[in-house]
């Protein structure tokens, strides 16, 4: 019947698409197709909602007639206190007992065993509140439309009723801090609105000096949203938790300003500017935020304050050229289009439908791009698992940091797409993870040298395995191996801006100790080879010759990759660094140790320690291919029979599969060469989610809500992130100090040009193709050095000097 329904569903919108065609004129793909989501209804949904963000303040617009309705948000607003890591002191007491049972094969008491290895469960990110702007409007209007500009970073609501047109313009600003709504009717004494604000945390409002306040606070404990059995899941308390502080204040063209306690009037103006200031008591992943937390008050009223002593047009100017000099850092032109003009939304039925909209996947591309601008930009805070906007007081799994895949997908177009300074969130907050992990090493896994950290944290810094001291399931609870695949990104960042201060100062340290942590938790099996015990590999069971399905093993592939990744990269920073020679041996040795890859017989890369079956073969994890992507010591090139088998493994798979992992499945196939099997992934991303049906259904797979988030579903961000990093991975790669050129263009794509994309080495390229084949490329070295271009059988070195650029025909 699903099956069906979902071929009724695909024949209406063919139909609505034929029709389209025919009565729509196309665009030129110069135009704002490219840069521009617009819709000609308000959202009623959130994933239909406009969202907004300067790294910390994040905004959902809505853009209604009657009442418009913006979610609130504030990256550094969670729910709890710091974590406290000693919460299980004497868990690594069963370690030597898991690794007996699992030397005697028996699997079912090593998974029983492993449930004393788990801790609490993180916290929550919560959302802020609603800020209502209510109009003494009817919903009888003409010429409806809202859009985002992401180029800009501004949305608009546009209507007319009655002969007056109505406008209102949203920014959140980095340079100001402040979110700005400017209101407006072109006849005089036609604007009438009031502003109210509500919110699931507990606030009070009053009004003082002619500025509506909110004071409010967070619970100090949010269980997730999976978690059953608990009579009070919410916790409040007014002495405890993150504080925050929502100030709002109105200057009016024509018309009268009234504040009562509660509410905020404006009437009979022409135009009007809402100003909003948002601060939290959050003062660091370590300090009370209730006794040791910032003064959010004086936060709030100093941001309100000092944008209210500029004008309008200033914080515009000032907040545009901000994000505009991030986001046109990068240009994406994939050839002329024959796509009509029409909302986004109809646009995604129609891309859904098979039919081309070149620009529909450039604006999928550079929306990835403003995304991360958007949401990470506040120093040890990285984007979460909703980004920045999240409307649940208990939202899909905590909108938490998972990292068994999903915070470290957010940002792999970090710095190929030329964003380097929005890594550093993420970057900062491994530095955070790495203390608490300290001592998650000692108590969890007996390990006195490095830091480890599992499958999720928050805001605090936990780095425990989860599971509610032994409730949860082994399968998602017990994997530690978020460490070595977070230390990746230190070495990424140096690779991309060569900066040796960061690598001497902060990213080798950690990178050594997630190596130390590795070193000292591998032991040897029967045949001498190193392996981890006990090892899961993320969220996926096996099943054993003998029939039974389990999670935990010794020597899960995931395992091994990862750790050889960290090795392979700490080793070179050893040496860029001229350092720990000695260290550096011991993970030589211990590479040439490591239990190797096996091939199983159908030809796929084994997951498991033995060539058993996946419980679920279509499994949407693939985590035991990291050393293909995002690792880069399994390649067609260097590693044939490896790659042959990681390509087996995903055609066994299959390409239905959930969001952020065809976002995943996009990389891998570009890493593979396959640029057309990467290209379908790519449009398989973008297919059609209806807004309202948004619980977890893993088996119908993902795509995307009309807001162009990516659904998971529900709605998780990664797979924005991934496909924006699929895009460039398509036409640019770069390892062993060569850059590939166009290494997977798919036929999709036989003409086209970008520019500002980034290679390792320090590189900024910028090319053109026509024909499916190069036609000229530009290097740009931000660093200097000499590097070796490839493309379709042709090899070029070149040398330059620090921002020197050279410029070539192919």
């Amino acid at each position: 019947m699903k099956r069906f329904n979902h071929l009724l569903h695909l024949l209406i919108v063919i139909i609505l698409v034929v029709f389209q065609s025919c009565s729509t004129k196309p665009v030129d793909d110069d135009k704002s197709s490219a840069h521009v989501l617009w819709y000609d209804k308000p959202a009623t949904y959130f994933e239909e909602s406009l969202v907004l963000g300067n790294g910390k303040m994040g905004a959902s617009v809505f853009g209604g007639v009657e009442s418009d309705k913006i979610y609130l948000n504030d990256i550094t607003l969670w729910s709890g206190e710091p974590v406290d890591p000693y919460m299980n002191p004497e868990a690594y007491k069963y370690v030597p007992e898991i690794r007996e049972a699992l030397a005697n094969e028996d699997y079912e008491l090593a998974d029983k065993l492993n449930h004393h290895l788990m801790g609490k469960y993180s916290q929550s990110y919560a959302p802020l509140g609603t800020l209502f702007l209510e109009f003494q409007h009817s919903e009888n209007v003409e010429n409806y439309h809202r859009e985002l500009d992401i180029n800009k970073a501004v949305s608009s609501t546009s209507y007319v009723l009655d002969g007056v047109n109505y406008k209102r313009e949203y920014f959140v600003s980095y340079p100001d801090q402040i979110m700005v709504v400017k209101l407006s009717a072109d006849t005089k004494d036609a604007l009438n609105f009031s502003v109210k604000f509500d919110s699931q945390l507990r606030f009070s409002t009053s009004a003082d000096e002619n500025v509506l306040k909110v004071e409010g606070y967070a619970p100090y404990q949010a269980m997730p949203n999976y978690h059953a059995g608990d009579e009070e899941p919410i916790k409040f308390d007014e002495n405890r938790g993150t504080h925050f502080s929502t100030y709002m204040k109105v200057e009016s063209n024509g018309g009268n300003s009234l504040y009562t306690d509660s509410v905020l009037t404006v009437s009979g103006a022409t135009e009007a500017v809402l100003y909003v200031s948002i601060a939290t008591s959050f003062n660091g992943f370590d300090k009370d935020p209730a006794k040791e937390g910032l003064d959010n008050k004086a936060i709030a009223q100093r941001q309100l304050m000092e944008a209210g002593k500029k004008e309008f047009a200033e914080i515009e100017e000032a907040h545009i050229n901000d994000y505009s000099s991030l986001m046109k850092r990068v240009h994406l032109d994939l050839g002329e289009t024959t796509a009509p003009e029409l909302p986004t939304d109809e646009r995604l039925k129609r891309y859904f439908s098979g039919a081309e909209d070149k620009n529909l996947e450039v604006l999928y591309f550079q929306y990835g791009r403003y995304l991360l601008v958007a949401s990470s930009r506040t120093e040890g805070v990285p984007a979460n698992l909703q980004g920045l906007w999240n409307p649940h007081l208990q939202p899909p799994w905590s909108s938490n940091y998972t990292m068994n895949i999903n915070v470290e997908e957010n940002y792999w177009m970090a710095e190929t797409g030329n964003l380097s300074e929005m890594h550093r969130p993420l970057l900062s907050f491994i530095g955070n993870v790495a203390k608490t992990g300290a001592v998650t090493a000692k108590t969890f896994y007996g390990v006195d040298k490095g830091w480890a950290s599992c499958h999720n944290s928050d805001i605090w810094a936990m780095s425990n395995p989860v599971g509610g001291f032994g409730e949860g399931d082994p399968v998602w609870a017990c994997w530690n191996m978020s460490g070595p695949w977070l230390s990746t990104h230190l070495w990424e960042h140096y690779q991309f801006t060569q900066d040796v201060d960061f690598l001497k100062n902060q990213g080798y340290p950690l990178m050594k100790g997630a190596a130390e942590f590795c070193l000292n938790w591998m032991v040897e099996d029967k045949h001498g080879n190193l392996i981890t015990s006990p090892s899961t590999s993320p969220e996926n069971l096996y099943i054993t010759d003998e029939g039974y399905r389990g999670a935990t093993l010794y020597g899960g592939t995931a395992d091994l990759a990862m750790i050889r990744e960290c090795f392979l990269q700490t080793i070179q920073a050893t040496k860029v660094l001229d350092v720990d020679a000695d260290f550096r041996k011991e993970m030589e040795n211990a590479l040439a140790k490591m239990y190797p890859y096996q091939i199983g017989e159908k030809g796929n890369l084994q997951e498991w320690y033995y060539d058993w079956e996946d419980a679920d073969p279509k499994h949407r994890h693939q985590s035991h291919l990291f050393g293909l992507h995002p690792g880069n010591h399994i390649t067609p090139g260097k590693t044939p029979k490896l790659a042959e088998a990681c390509r087996t493994t995903l055609e066994i798979k299959g390409d239905e599969t959930t969001g952020w992992s065809k976002g995943w499945r996009t990389n891998l196939w570009a890493r593979l060469l396959d640029g057309n099997r990467a290209y379908k992934m790519y449009r398989e991303l973008l297919s059609y989610v209806d807004p309202s049906g948004t619980d977890t259904q893993y088996s119908q797979g993902g795509g995307t809500y009309p807001n162009l988030f990516d659904a998971h579903p529900p709605f998780q961000i990664d797979g924005n992130f991934g496909g924006s990093a699929g895009v460039i991975e398509m036409l640019l790669q770069s390892h062993q100090n060569r850059i590939d050129l166009l290494p997977a263009l798919p036929d999709a794509w036989p003409e086209g040009s970008v520019s500002g994309i980034c290679a390792r080495g320090g590189y900024e390229i910028s090319m053109d193709w026509s024909e499916g084949e190069l036609n000229n490329v530009t290097v740009l070295a931000k660093a200097g050095g000499s590097t070796k271009l490839v493309c379709q059988g042709k090899e070029q070195e070149i040398d330059l000097e620090k921002g020197e650029t050279v410029t070539m025909e192919w």
